[in-house]
């Protein structure tokens, strides 16, 4: 077999690839842009002044009046996009003369989870009034106004971890400790519960598809997803990987409802304000699409992101609270029940895809000089071998 030199695609592999492996427009269109320019220049540093005036430009071209921004600063955390925070004074429509603070996500050369900001920018705003989101402004979805892809929302108050509390990096293993974690947990499942019942229908949502209820579409569009990922990303072949989307494929289960999928629903990705321990604000939305509920369960029980309570010897999903425990409350918050056998399924679908995201693709940013996080980034594929070992168990009970 031939190998291909995936640093440098040529355009015979990737119409191959984009034939072999049916996504969503938007999906495909990223997907393909990624590959189109992987072979150009590294990630090159970019100042805070590149930014404003970036920024600058974007607004103009969205508001009448004059404005300025102030107190422009570097933003921390998030593995896969870079931020800035600053303050925004303008005439804020149907408030007038204001100032807000405000965020700018926006895009390295190559990320970790490659993803659209305008599907990003449409479902955050989606949801606001039905759970905590930051308000959201303006996107530049095609970096027409900055070196890359960005939206620009409302700062969020609040903190994704207490101040005496510890984690690793974007949030794996946050210890909320047993005073918080029964009064986060019911406002983290209601929150899930309102996400998956949301009527999606209503909503300026033109950058999702909708994969068709009573068929296995939602399964295969995202397996075809993640399966094209890996063969654009991973540098070397692992027969674990190979078994896991061959199960997968033959055994993808219909989706009796079309939720909303969050897609990085997790302790880690919300922030709460300490004052009062309520839940501000959901973060990370890139990954969200329409498909089945089982999929956000599945990423919540995910053992990466849970530890060992106290005693030493339960697992708490998430941080909150057992599994089964979990479940139950999903259920009764919902109205919505759980489907073991496709639980089973998108725990290993899951899995799948979070070392998709720890072996492929940290590797081939990284070497590639794409990522302004390279340190980061190398780091997370120290994760991959318990992520694959986790694939592994979860394959060995159904095979």
């Amino acid at each position: 077999m031939t190998r291909v030199d995936k640093n440098h695609p040529t355009r015979e592999w990737m119409a191959q690839l984009r034939a072999r492996f049916t996504c969503e427009r938007e999906i495909d269109r990223i997907l393909a842009r990624k590959l189109q320019r992987r072979a150009g220049p590294p990630y090159v540093p970019v100042t805070l002044e590149t930014l404003i005036k970036g920024t600058e430009a974007l607004i103009r071209s969205e508001v009448d009046g004059e404005f300025g921004i102030t107190e422009a600063s570097w933003l921390s955390g998030g593995a896969s996009k870079l931020q800035m925070a600053f303050k925004l004074t303008w005439n804020r429509p149907g408030v007038g003369r204001t100032t807000t603070p405000m965020v700018l996500r926006m895009e390295p050369s190559e990320s970790i989870v490659e993803t659209s900001r305008l599907r990003e920018f449409q479902i955050i705003r989606a949801f606001d009034g039905t759970v905590p989101v930051p308000p959201t402004f303006w996107v530049d979805s095609e970096g027409e106004f900055l070196p890359y892809p960005a939206i620009v929302y409302g700062f969020a108050e609040g903190v994704t971890k207490p101040s005496y509390g510890v984690s690793n990096v974007a949030g794996l293993g946050t210890n909320l400790g047993p005073a918080l974690r029964p009064v986060l947990a019911p406002q983290f499942i209601d929150h899930l519960a309102r996400i998956h019942l949301f009527d999606w229908s209503r909503a300026n949502l033109d950058a999702f598809d909708c994969p068709a209820a009573g068929t296995t579409e939602a399964a295969v569009w995202q397996l075809n997803c993640w399966e094209r990922i890996w063969e654009e990303d991973a540098n070397e072949d692992v027969p674990l990987m190979r078994l896991a989307i061959a199960w997968l494929r033959n055994n993808a289960p219909t989706t009796d409802r079309i939720s909303v999928i969050h897609g990085d629903y997790r302790t880690g990705n919300f922030l709460y304000t300490e004052h009062d321990n309520k839940i501000s604000g959901w973060l990370d939305w890139e990954l969200a699409h329409l498909g089945d509920r089982h999929e956000d369960l599945a990423w919540v029980y995910n053992l990466t992101f849970g530890h060992l309570a106290e005693d030493g010897k339960t697992f708490l999903v998430c941080g909150l609270m057992p599994e089964s425990e979990f479940s139950e409350a999903y259920e009764k918050a919902s109205g919505l029940s759980i489907d073991p056998k496709r639980l089973t399924y998108y725990k290993i679908k899951m899995a799948y895809q979070l070392a998709t995201i720890a072996v492929a693709t940290p590797y081939r940013v990284t070497s590639g000089g794409k990522t302004h996080q390279d340190i980061l980034v190398a780091w997370i594929m120290g994760a991959a071998y318990p992520i694959l070992n986790d694939l592994r168990m979860l394959l060995e009970e159904v095979l």
